[in-house]
């Protein structure tokens, strides 16, 4: 037995069954508190996996993560914005309680956090890459223990770091440098551990790193089937196809579909050599199999489709997001969730697995048991908001319910005002492209009634009324100001 614990010759047995408790007691130590590495990137659609079933762009090192753990079909972001997206995966809440409702909030210091949970409990953290919750404050925040971030979005080349409140430039292509960073934090990084990584691509304007400046250039681009909108749907989404947020627009300055489409993806490139180069660092310590791995982007994004670009809106490929995890203590098989997951999840499920203090009362849910294989009681339904931005006055405040089988949207101007515009119901089930608005179907208004009423219940149930929405939101032309496009 003494060969267990790596030693051949003979032990005294008070020696011998000291040791072994200590072993035991490490093991149960890794086991309760695994490290978290989280990797977010930002814009990044669903679909944008190989894995995931993308015609052109390969992902290898991301499809590992899933192949070797969860892969989740159907994961969402509850607001489609960086900023409120981001501040509902620390916290585990809505916008509307978080307050975090547009780019330009700083994510409230009192609110717990998982970091802030995790630190609390033992582990070194940090937090690496674009943070974008205070468009011009790069401070280290709350929670983490070693900070390099920047003001704002940064840049694809030579972006400006503080690195725990000192500044310098980074020189070189963004997503390098900031993995550079990661991997050498990772390599002196004590158990437990938790890194975060935030990643600027794909969010425009597009740059992609040289060595992929190409790579795409023989694939043939094709505008989507919707590209041109639909005469069912609400009059401002024809009124923006051609701003900065519609097809028809100056498409982040390429004035090219193929270019602007061929960028997007380039720069996914780069990350998924990130994701290999932080999975290989875990594995060269011998920690990857007792790190909770977890990949996903804080909202997707519209490519054309429905003549539109940009987030916001809630249609699919806007609010689904991509989500991988990987951790063998709780995976030991690999599979694909198909039950609907939120990015309010993340906060409360990363301190249920680390067996951290709970954040107190939240929307979101721990996956834990989920990714078991025990989907009792999981959500058939969950609650959409956007509230509308002077800055990027394309998209009206939009509030929706989506189920898994059924969409319905509206855009609210005030509480007991008409809508902005027509609303829209889809069956997804049959119509998973949102091309065929049911909305005045005659054979489809019960099931209408039933999500009205199921659009009130959620709003009840997360605090979301009475609903503080800026009132008579004025859809415009003019381009964005260029220091926040």
């Amino acid at each position: 037995m003494a060969k267990l614990f790596g030693y051949t010759g003979q032990v005294k047995r008070r020696t011998f069954i000291a040791s072994g408790a200590a072993a035991l007691a490490t093991a149960c130590r890794r086991s309760s508190r695994p490290n978290v590495v989280v990797v977010l990137t930002d814009d990044q659609r669903w679909d944008c996996l190989s894995a995931a079933g993308h015609p052109f762009l390969k992902t290898p090192h991301l499809d590992r993560i899933g192949a070797e753990g969860v892969r989740f079909a159907n994961a969402f972001a509850t607001t489609s914005l960086c900023s409120p997206s981001r501040a509902s995966m620390l916290s585990g809440l809505y916008a509307h309680t978080h307050g975090v409702l547009d780019n330009f909030t700083e994510f409230p210091s009192a609110i717990p956090s998982y970091p802030q949970r995790l630190k609390e409990a033992g582990y070194r953290t940090a937090y690496i890459g674009k943070w974008h919750m205070g468009e011009d404050n790069d401070a280290p925040r709350p929670g983490f223990d070693y900070w390099a971030s920047h003001r704002g979005q940064g840049k694809y080349y030579d972006t400006e770091f503080n690195i725990n409140g000192k500044r310098q430039v980074l020189e070189g292509y963004y997503t390098s440098r900031v993995t550079d960073v990661a991997v050498d934090w990772l390599k002196q990084a004590r158990n437990p551990f938790l890194l975060v990584v935030g990643h600027k691509a794909p969010h425009g304007v597009w740059i992609p790193e040289k060595k992929y400046e190409h790579v795409f250039d023989q694939v043939e681009i094709r505008k989507p089937a919707t590209a041109a909108g639909s005469p069912d749907k609400p009059e401002w989404m024809r009124l923006r196809i051609p701003t900065w947020h519609g097809i028809d627009g100056p498409l982040y300055g390429t004035n090219d579909y193929a270019t602007f489409v061929r960028t997007y993806h380039a720069t996914i490139c780069s990350v998924d050599d990130s994701v290999g180069e932080i999975y290989e660092t875990l594995r060269a310590s011998g920690e990857l199999d007792n790190t909770l791995f977890v990949f996903a982007s804080d909202n997707g994004f519209l490519l054309g489709e429905h003549g539109a670009i940009d987030k916001r809106v809630m249609y699919e490929e806007s609010i689904r997001i991509p989500m991988l995890v990987r951790y063998p203590e709780l995976i030991p098989e690999p599979r694909v969730v198909r039950e609907m997951v939120l990015n309010v999840d993340l906060a409360p499920t990363i301190v249920d697995i680390s067996n951290a203090a709970p954040l107190g009362r939240v929307h979101g849910r721990s996956w834990k048991n989920l990714v078991r294989g025990d989907a009792a009681g999981w959500r058939r339904s969950w609650y959409y908001e956007y509230n509308y931005e002077k800055e990027f006055p394309y998209t009206p405040n939009v509030r929706g319910v989506r189920t898994e089988e059924w969409k319905y949207m509206h855009s609210p101007t005030a509480p007991g005002k008409p809508d902005s515009g027509k609303a829209e119901l889809y069956h997804l089930a049959e119509d998973p492209h949102e091309t065929r608005n049911l909305i005045d179907d005659p054979a489809a208004q019960t099931t209408l009634a039933e999500l009205r009423a199921e659009l009130l219940r959620l709003q009840r149930e997360t605090g979301a009324l009475p609903d503080r929405m800026p009132e008579n939101p004025v859809i415009g032309m003019e381009l964005p100001e260029e220091s926040i496009r």
